[in-house]
C-alpha cells in the first residue's frame, strides 16, 4: 500500500475497520519515532503496528521534507523485540505535530522541547519523547518522569485557562479568538462566548471557566460533548503554539515553520452546523497561529458533510482525498487504498451514495428494500395484484408522501389499474 499526502488537505474515508486511523498512527510514528501509547499507557488508542504475521517479512518506508533535509527512511518489524527498527544516527526534525485522537486524547511534538540536544559534539536523546495525553489529562493536566522525576509538563485545560482569565491578557483574547473561530459561525446561538469564572459546588475549590448561553453562563464542564471537543481542541492548539514559542525563544531560535495536524474523525461528536464548517475553520485557524509556517491537515471521516464542506475551496495541487475500500476475491480479501478524484456532489446525500460511503441510497434501509422490491416488479409486467398491494404497503410505510420515487410509484400503479 503506498499514499502519497497532499501538501495541504489529506481528508480519508473508508468503512469501520479498514484502517483509518492506522495511517494516522503510522503518520505520527513516522514523522516522531514513537507510537502514542508507548509513551502514555493510559491512552485508549495509538498502539504500535503489528504485521499480521509476524514471521513475514514487513516494513514500513516513508518520505518527508524536515527542516533541514529531504529524509527516505524504512523501518523493519522485528517480532523478537516487538518493535521496528532501521538505521541508527541524528533524526529529522519535522516540526510541530499535533494528533487529535478519536477519543478525546492528544500528542503533541514539539520540535523545542523533544527534539535531540547535543553535549558537547555528540547528540544525546535526552528530552521527552513527546507529550501523549488521555482524555482526562487535557482538562486535568499531564505529569511525565524528567530525569525519573514525576514532572507537571501540563496544567490542563481547567487549571490553565482559569489563570489566563484571571491574568486578562493577551493569552486569554487568544483563546477566545481561536473558540470564535471554531464555532460554526458568527451568529449569536452559534458562537462560542467566554463567561465569568465559576465554581461547581461549596467544596470544590476550583475556578471553572464558563460558556455564555442563552441560559446564563454554563460551566465548561457542565457543557455538551461537542462542545467540550472544540474547546479541547482550541486549547491544545492554543497550549502547543504558546509552548513551543517559549521553548524556541528560550533556546534563541525561530519558531518552526512547518506544524502537521492528524486528526481521527474531525466531525466526532459534532453536529451537523459544526461538521460543515470544522474543516475550514481548523486550516484558517492554523494559517493564523501560525503565520508563514506550511500547514499540513490530515484527517479521516465518516462525515457526507465534511466532505460536501470542502467542496468551494478544494484545489487538487494542494489536497488530496484517500479511499479504503475491502475488495474481495473468492473467499479472500484485501484492503486497498485509493487516491480518487474530488467531485462536487452538491447535495450532501450525493455523498452518501459517492464512493466515500457506497451506500445504495440515502433512504432508510427498510426504504432502499422496498424501492428494489417495487423496481423488480417494475420490469415485470405479470407481476400479480397481491404482490403490488404489498409492494405498495411497504413503500407507504417507508417513503414519505413527497418522495419522488413514491410519487412516480403511484403514477404507474393508477396507471396499472387503468389498463387493468
Amino acid at each position: 500500500m503506498a499514499m502519497e499526502l497532499a501538501p495541504r488537505l489529506n481528508l480519508i474515508t473508508g468503512d469501520n475497520g479498514l484502517g483509518k486511523s492506522f495511517l494516522l498512527d503510522v503518520a505520527w510514528w513516522a514523522l516522531t519515532r514513537k507510537w502514542p501509547r508507548d509513551i502514555n499507557p493510559a491512552l485508549t488508542s495509538g498502539y504500535c503496528a503489528k504485521p499480521t504475521v509476524p514471521a513475514q517479512p514487513a516494513e514500513i518506508t516513508f518520505t518527508l521534507t524536515g527542516k533541514s533535509k529531504h529524509v527516505t527512511y524504512t523501518s523493519r518489524y522485528e517480532a523478537r523485540s516487538e518493535a521496528w527498527v532501521g538505521k541508527v544516527g541524528r533524526p529529522w526534525n519535522p516540526g510541530l505535530v499535533l494528533y487529535a485522537h478519536a477519543d478525546g486524547g492528544f500528542s503533541v511534538w514539539d520540535p523545542a522541547r523533544n527534539y535531540w540536544k547535543q553535549t558537547g559534539n555528540v547528540d544525546v536523546h535526552e528530552r521527552l519523547p513527546g507529550y501523549v495525553f488521555s482524555p482526562r489529562e487535557v482538562w486535568d493536566g499531564l505529569s511525565m518522569a524528567v530525569d525519573d522525576k514525576p514532572t507537571r509538563v501540563c496544567n490542563g485545560l481547567l487549571a490553565d485557562w482559569s489563570s489566563w482569565i484571571r491574568e486578562r491578557g493577551s493569552v486569554a483574547e487568544n483563546m477566545e479568538q481561536v473558540l470564535l473561530e471554531l464555532s460554526p459561525s458568527r451568529e449569536a446561538g452559534d458562537r462560542l462566548t467566554v463567561g465569568e469564572l465559576t465554581r461547581l459546588s461549596l467544596n470544590d475549590v476550583r475556578d471553572i471557566p464558563s460558556l455564555q448561553t442563552a441560559n446564563g453562563d454554563v460551566p465548561i464542564l457542565h457543557a455538551s460533548s461537542g462542545v467540550r471537543r472544540i474547546v479541547a481542541l482550541a486549547y491544545m492548539l492554543q497550549w502547543s503554539w504558546r509552548e513551543h514559542r517559549i521553548a524556541a525563544k528560550q533556546l534563541g531560535e525561530e519558531p518552526t515553520s512547518q506544524v502537521v495536524m492528524l486528526f481521527d474523525e474531525i466531525e466526532s461528536h459534532l453536529h451537523p452546523r459544526w461538521q460543515r464548517s470544522v474543516l475550514r475553520s481548523l486550516l484558517r485557524l492554523a494559517e493564523v497561529m501560525h503565520i508563514g509556517a506550511k500547514i499540513q491537515l490530515i484527517t479521516t471521516t465518516h462525515s457526507p458533510l465534511v466532505l460536501a464542506s470542502a467542496e468551494p475551496w478544494f484545489d487538487a495541487e494542494q489536497d488530496a482525498w484517500f479511499d479504503l475500500d475491502l475488495v474481495r476475491s473468492g473467499r479472500s480479501a484485501m484492503v486497498e487504498l485509493r487516491r480518487r478524484e474530488f467531485v462536487r456532489l452538491g447535495d450532501v446525500s450525493n455523498w452518501l451514495t459517492s464512493e466515500a460511503f457506497d451506500l445504495e441510497c440515502s433512504r432508510s434501509r427498510e426504504a432502499e428494500a422496498a424501492i428494489h422490491r417495487a423496481l423488480a416488479a417494475l420490469r415485470e409486467p405479470k407481476t400479480a395484484g397481491a404482490e403490488l398491494r404489498t409492494i405498495d404497503q411497504e413503500l407507504k410505510a417507508a417513503l414519505p408522501e413527497l418522495d419522488p420515487f413514491w410519487v412516480r410509484w403511484r403514477a404507474w400503479r393508477d396507471n396499472r389499474r387503468g389498463s387493468a
